[in-house]
């Protein structure tokens, strides 16, 4: 084992998501048990098929509000929708997801020997005026915007965690997590990549919001996940860490690549940009690059390539057959 020399257990709230289903089939492939949790308010079981095959994984439904029953050495917090779309449609089940989530976990931590990984977010930077962006920047986020659900969720879910740590001693590791792609990125879930991809896989135009001018930073799944792991080691780490790819895109460049990888001449059509969205976004990873020894390595056309065909794979098994 990577992480332990004995079997332990790990739980993964969050374990249908995203980013929770790859955690959970690296921590499975690292010689975990691993217990999912997931309420399924965005989550999809068929992330978990290839998990589901394995006997040391685990999976219950449930709600991270809610008291946890598990015992585990390793908790890793991925628990909330992080798509705009999807925390925007309720933005109460969003805050107290974050907030409520993180105090469940501080209250099965007090008095147990378990580390808590946090899945946090770039979104606490809000939109930023130091660029790149470093931990120890306090942020430029809107309190009672149509973001705020999110942003300030995760804000005061890292303020409870750290209280945690200096008042409880809870090991608590929080992962700042910049815009990240690849394959098990749900169809419908608003965030750039998936839109372009979907648009162009449906042949329809790519809606660009804005004047496309506005930058983000790009992370393959599988360097995210790294990144994860390398936090969760034995070492105390105190403080954020970001991670995320330091390589800076324009939003039409992000478009451009799509199509090119597709072979394709679509039109590039333009909407307005939604409120509070943030004109740049680039990590400051020094902190991750020192501590964890973490540098993505997967660049952008090659991780596109990867989800394009993840996707492209998807959207064949839900077209009608024969058509």
């Amino acid at each position: 084992m990577g992480l332990g020399a004995a079997r332990k257990t790990a739980l993964v709230t969050g374990a249908a998501g995203f980013l929770g289903s790859h955690l959970v089939d690296r921590l499975l492939d690292e010689g975990y048990e691993v217990v999912g949790i997931d309420n399924l308010m965005t989550g999809d079981l068929g992330n978990l098929e290839r998990a589901g095959r394995d006997p040391h994984f685990h999976f219950q439904m449930g709600d991270v509000r809610q008291s946890i029953h598990v015992y585990a050495e390793l908790v890793f917090n991925f628990a909330c929708p992080a798509s705009p779309v999807h925390y925007q449609s309720d933005p109460h089940a969003t805050l107290t997801t974050s907030v409520l989530g993180a105090l469940r976990l501080v209250e099965m931590a007090r008095g147990r020997r378990c580390t808590i990984v946090h899945a946090s977010t770039s979104e606490v930077y809000g939109d930023p005026t130091v660029h790149p962006q470093p931990e120890s920047y306090w942020g430029n986020v809107n309190p009672i915007g149509e973001r705020s659900c999110y942003d300030e969720g995760k804000r005061c879910a890292e303020t409870l965690l750290n209280d945690a740590r200096r008042a409880w001693g809870v090991d608590v590791r929080i992962a700042r997590i910049f815009n990240t792609y690849g394959p098990r990125m749900a169809f419908d879930d608003g965030r750039v990549v998936s839109n372009f991809i979907v648009q162009a896989l449906r042949e329809k135009p790519l809606t660009l919001f804005g004047d496309g001018k506005q930058t983000r930073s790009f992370c393959f799944v599988k360097d995210l996940i790294e990144g994860i792991v390398a936090l969760a080691r034995p070492e105390p780490i105190e403080g954020p860490v970001n991670l995320g790819n330091p390589e800076e895109f324009t939003i039409r460049e992000l478009a451009e690549e799509v199509l090119r990888l597709l072979g394709s001449d679509l039109e590039i059509i333009h909407a307005p940009l939604p409120a509070d969205d943030p004109r740049q976004r680039k990590p400051d990873i020094t902190r991750a690059r020192e501590l964890l020894g973490f540098s993505p390595r997967i660049g952008l056309r090659d991780g596109l390539r990867a989800t394009v065909v993840d996707f492209q794979a998807r959207l064949a098994e839900r077209s009608p057959k024969g058509r």
